[in-house]
């Protein structure tokens, strides 16, 4: 029996772009075509969170993660059943948790840090994305994401990039860039990247309907 669907990995270094690159895909496409699976979803609580030697949580770690979850859902998804998650809200107490429903969908996209880090998920990609930013780009991206998104103070943002987002960088993601099937270059702009995958995904939506 055929496979009814695709699934597409998505990851990159923090501020690359990854986030910016499956929203404007989302756009593109409808619910009933594309769904998508965020990992900011599915960290786990953050009073389990793992804290450095200065006693500061840190989210940049592959078992930040519930990685087991995510391979349930995905496994929801592609019986055909939507799921339900939470927002994760990091830091930021004054933003009000909101719910996502997701809707099962042909072309299913996995979204996020450590994708590629999990075995319960190293077989599943059917096409792997890693966008590429310098390092400058990624922490001025970073810093405007955790003020504004997650309420973070600039200084907390610098010191979380120098010792959790860079160190976890060169141990795990770095590598995720040679085994990636189409490496993205995100230091000026996404769209001659972005016009090429909406392409293919629209030929496979078409081939997964037929």
């Amino acid at each position: 029996m055929q496979d009814k669907h695709y699934i597409i990995g998505i990851a990159g270094g923090s501020g690359s772009g990854k986030t910016t690159f499956v929203n404007k895909i989302r756009d593109k496409f409808s619910l009933s075509e594309v769904c998508i699976l965020s990992l900011d979803n599915y960290y786990i609580p953050r009073d389990q969170q793992k804290t450095d030697e200065q006693g500061v949580k840190n989210f940049d770690l592959p078992q930040s993660i519930d990685e087991k979850a995510l391979f349930s859902d995905l496994d929801t998804i592609k019986s055909g059943n939507s799921i339900t998650k939470t927002e994760y809200l990091f830091n930021n107490e004054k933003a009000k948790a909101s719910t996502i429903t997701i809707a099962p969908a042909p072309i299913i996209i996995i979204e996020g840090l450590f994708i590629y880090h999990y075995d319960l998920l190293k077989d599943v990609f059917d096409l792997k994305l890693y966008i590429h930013a310098k390092e400058n780009l990624k922490l001025i991206r970073r810093i405007k994401r955790d003020k504004e998104c997650r309420n973070y103070p600039v200084e907390d943002v610098i010191y979380r990039y120098e010792h959790h987002v860079m160190p976890s960088y060169e141990k795990y993601i770095k590598a995720y860039k040679e085994d990636a099937d189409i490496v993205i270059n995100n230091n000026k702009s996404l769209e001659s990247g972005l016009n090429v995958i909406e392409a293919y995904i629209k030929s496979r939506v078409d081939k997964l309907s037929s």
